[in-house]
């Protein structure tokens, strides 16, 4: 634990190393939230569509990151974990000129009785 999912338009497949950004999030989970190595699990899902407003600008973009993690974490743990993640994504993620990049995080909790994870080695 945590889960991590990382949500990016598709127009920003070139502009990011998603290795090198999960990498730096998992670390930064570790560093913030006291994940333990080796836990944190950080998804990548490439999204073809974003529509902003009621206009919704054709060069738009967004990433978006949520964590998923076990109740417990203080909210200043969560909040420092927030603010490293935009500062990650200012450091990685680079839009084409005229793009408008949209970030955000989200943490969460989730709840613990009904989760499960496995893991099948083939």
């Amino acid at each position: 634990m945590p889960q991590i999912s990382v949500d990016y338009s598709s127009s920003l497949a070139g502009a990011f190393d998603r290795r090198a950004l999960g990498l730096a999030i998992n670390r930064l989970a570790e560093e913030t939230i006291d994940a333990k190595p080796g836990s944190c699990k950080t998804l990548f899902r490439r999204s073809e569509d974003l529509v902003v407003g009621s206009d919704g600008s054709v060069g738009d973009a967004q990433v978006y990151v949520e964590f998923q993690l076990f109740p417990g974490r203080a909210p200043e743990a969560k909040a420092a974990l927030s603010e490293g993640v935009m500062a990650l994504l200012a450091k990685h993620v680079r839009p084409a000129p005229g793009t408008r990049l949209f970030t955000a995080v989200n943490v969460a909790d989730i709840d613990r009785e009904s989760y499960r994870n496995g893991l099948v080695q083939g």
